[in-house]
């Protein structure tokens, strides 16, 4: 049965069938190879995309497209851009940041990919950096979208290997930082070499403009602070236990949170500035990780506060989406949705088959015996799981592959934690490499360019990458470091 499974899969993936059509038209086929109920299908279906975390899913993508459209990618871009653009290399670099800052709420690197490659594209290549270049820069980039939280591949690990997403999403953004900073000095090495980018100062604003919405947003998080830890406990510790308390510490901290950009609006110069430039876009990720980690709603609440956050901006503050807006935004947001809870569900039937048929025993028996250290099982798992990405879509890949191989890792002692944010860096990397990463085609549709041009650029930027994945896999800390901080072992 899962013999058949597997030809059937590849034939499909060689004759260019999608990925979840190919996954499931294999899954039917081995049920009707085993003869099983075909009831069995519509039921591990089902059961695949009935987990609550995965409600996170469609929030985070209609978060993503829904900043795209209230303008918050464009002031996001400002931002980067004041930090960063007075370098020679500037633009490319501020690529990466703000790819770096947007991914702290989208969750995709096909929406990274489309809000911000929609700006600086167009702008990369008006500063005389080549097209095929800037699409390469711009899908490399975009990869970030998965590694630092909010992602969705990191909740699919987490329900599939049954991990706490909350330590994933923290565990990301090591190597998140160590990513985005290792394609950041590449590209400011080879615009040296090369001469490019000496006119990417152009039109930026002062760097002051940065620190002045990164002090509006400190004064934010310190009003939240004493709302929650000074004022809270003053008005209710006397007369409420300990989990009541919490609750109502929270209200006060956030009331306080509100009122401070409230009275920041009244003030006319502030409320001005405010609306100009990336404050509330900056927010957003403070917001929504601050409120994981502080305890005030879990990961997949949190992706409900996104969205209600960014129509928010959009509309009251920005005021750049309109009522007519929406439905192009819910549409795009639903079809995006769509597709990847039908690979999910599909993927989910093909994951219980291939249980049941005793593949994930024997494969995890198989890298026990022949693959005796935890440093040659992972050179191992890595090299196969760079070329499972490039033909099998991210999150077909996990759904399938983490259950099998991650009591394998925790055998040889590998965090579980640690494990999840090698297979989501890697698996990755499948997003940029031919013939099916998606970032690649969303960057060339942006740039208008054909695939074949953006290959011969990306050679460069995988070895980026994937120099990092190896620092990752071999150096723990980098990944678990903020966990074990966060989440106290033994504590």
């Amino acid at each position: 049965m899962s013999g058949v499974m597997l030809v059937t899969m590849v034939l499909c993936f060689a004759l260019t069938v999608s990925v979840a059509v190919s996954i499931g038209l294999a899954a039917v086929l081995g049920i009707s190879v085993g003869k099983l109920n075909m009831l069995v299908s519509v039921k591990e279906m089902f059961s695949a995309i009935n987990k609550f975390p995965l409600a996170a899913i469609p929030f985070f993508i209609l978060a993503g497209n829904l900043m795209e459209t209230g303008g918050i990618s464009r002031r996001l871009v400002d931002f980067a851009k004041s930090l960063v653009g007075g370098v020679q290399g500037g633009l490319p670099m501020t690529c990466v940041l703000t790819c770096m800052i947007f991914a702290a709420v989208s969750g995709s690197s096909v929406a990274t990919t489309f809000a911000i490659g929609a700006i600086l594209i167009p702008a990369l290549i008006k500063h005389g950096y080549p097209t095929h270049w800037a699409a390469a820069l711009q899908a490399t980039s975009a990869e970030l979208g998965v590694i630092i939280p909010p992602s969705i591949p990191m909740i699919l690990y987490g329900v599939s290997a049954e991990i706490s997403i909350g330590e994933l999403f923290i565990a990301g953004f090591g190597p998140g930082l160590l990513i985005g900073g290792g394609l950041m000095l590449y590209v400011f090495v080879l615009c040296k070499r090369r001469g490019w980018g000496r006119d990417d100062g152009v039109g930026k604003l002062p760097a002051m403009t940065a620190l002045a919405d990164l002090a509006l947003i400190a004064g934010g998080i310190v009003a939240l602070w004493l709302g929650n830890r000074v004022i809270g406990p003053l008005l209710f510790a006397a007369n409420h236990d300990e989990r009541t308390l919490d609750r109502y510490t929270d209200l006060v901290g956030i009331t306080a949170f509100a009122l401070y950009f409230v009275v920041l609006s009244l003030i006319p110069a502030l409320r001005a500035r405010l609306n100009d430039r990336a404050a509330y876009a900056l927010m957003m990720p403070v917001i929504i990780l601050g409120g994981i980690y502080g305890g005030v709603f879990t990961p997949t609440e949190a992706s409900a506060v996104a969205v209600v956050y960014a129509l928010f901006v959009g509309m009251v503050v920005y005021r750049e989406i309109a009522l007519r807006d929406l439905v192009a935004v819910f549409r795009k947001s639903a079809l995006s949705s769509a597709v990847i809870m039908f690979i999910i569900a599909n993927a989910g039937l093909f994951a219980y088959l291939v249980t049941r048929a005793g593949v994930p025993d024997a494969i995890g028996q198989f890298l026990k015996e022949w693959l005796q250290s935890p440093m040659l099982f992972l050179l191992g798992v890595n090299a196969a799981l760079f070329v499972i990405g490039m033909f099998i879509e991210t999150s077909a890949a996990i759904i399938v592959l983490a259950p099998i191989l991650a009591p394998v890792a925790t055998h040889f002692g590998i965090d579980a934690v640690h494990f999840g944010i090698i297979m989501v860096v890697n698996l990755a990397l499948g997003m940029i490499t031919p013939p099916f990463g998606v970032n690649l085609f969303a960057a060339c549709t942006v740039a208008r360019i054909s695939l074949d041009r953006i290959i011969s650029q990306l050679l460069p930027f995988v070895l980026v990458v994937l120099t990092c994945l190896m620092i990752i896999t071999y150096v723990p800390p980098i990944s678990l470091f903020l966990r074990d901080i966060v989440y106290a072992k033994g504590g």
